[in-house]
C-alpha cells in the first residue's frame, strides 16, 4: 500500500523590514506567496489527497488555504510543524545590518550541534517525525500534506536520508512552496523527491522561514 506525505513549505512572507521572523506572530503572505500558494494548489489538484495540516503559524495556514478551498479538504494543525523558535528573532541577519556580527551575540553560536535558536537539531528532526507519522496514518493508501517551514522540513529530510544535522544553511534545498515528498510502501519509507511548482513566479525572498 503506497502513501505519500507532501511536506510544503510555506511562500513568500510579507518582510519589508527584512527580519529574522521565525515564530513571531503576524507575519503573513506576500501577494507573491499567494500567488505561490495558489501555484501549488494546481500542482496537486490532481492528487489524491485526503488530509491537509497546517503549523499554526499564520503563513502556513495562508499557503493551505487554497489547497483546502480546490480539494474541499479541511485543514488541521499540528503544533509539531512549527518553526523553531530563534533566538535572532526580530534582528537582522542579513549583510549590511548583521547581527550576527555583534559580539553580544556571539555566546549563541559557540555550540553548532545546539544552534543560535535553542531547540538542537535532534529535537526538531524528533518532533517532525512524529509529524509525518501522523499525517501518513491519516492519509494511509492516499496522499497528505503538511504545511511547515524551511529548518524543519530539511532536518526530516537530511535525518530520514542519514546526512549529519548540523549543515550550512545556503546549501538546503527547500524553496519557497517547495514539496519535499515522502513516499511510503506499507510502513517503509521508499523514496523522497524534491520539487518546486511555484518556481515560475520566482524566487522572492524568505527570512526565518
Amino acid at each position: 500500500m503506497r502513501t505519500v506525505v507532501h511536506l510544503l513549505r510555506h511562500g513568500e512572507v510579507h518582510n519589508p523590514e527584512k527580519v529574522l521572523y521565525g515564530r513571531l506572530p503576524g507575519y503573513q503572505l506576500s501577494g507573491l506567496g499567494q500567488q505561490m500558494a495558489k501555484a501549488v494548489a494546481t500542482a496537486l489538484a490532481e492528487r489524491d489527497i485526503t488530509y491537509l495540516v497546517s503549523s499554526p503559524l499564520e503563513r502556513a495556514q495562508q499557503t493551505a488555504l487554497p489547497i483546502a478551498e480546490q480539494l474541499g479538504v479541511p485543514v488541521a494543525l499540528d503544533a509539531n510543524l512549527i518553526e523553531s523558535g530563534n533566538y535572532f528573532e526580530g534582528m537582522r541577519v542579513t549583510a549590511g545590518d548583521n547581527a550576527l556580527r555583534d559580539p553580544r551575540h556571539w555566546w549563541v553560536l559557540r555550540n553548532p550541534l545546539k544552534p543560535s535558536w535553542g531547540e538542537p537539531y535532534r529535537m526538531v528532526a524528533a518532533r517532525m517525525i512524529l509529524a509525518l507519522n501522523a499525517a501518513r496514518e491519516h492519509a494511509r493508501g492516499h496522499e497528505a500534506v503538511a504545511v511547515s517551514h524551511q529548518l524543519p522540513i530539511w532536518t526530516l529530510r537530511c535525518t530520514l536520508e542519514g546526512r549529519r544535522l548540523w549543515h550550512d544553511p545556503r546549501r538546503r534545498q527547500c524553496g519557497l512552496a517547495s514539496l519535499t515528498s515522502f513516499v511510503f510502501e506499507d510502513d517503509q519509507l521508499a523514496q523522497i523527491t524534491y520539487s518546486e511548482p511555484a518556481a515560475h513566479l520566482g524566487p522572492g525572498t524568505g527570512l526565518g522561514a
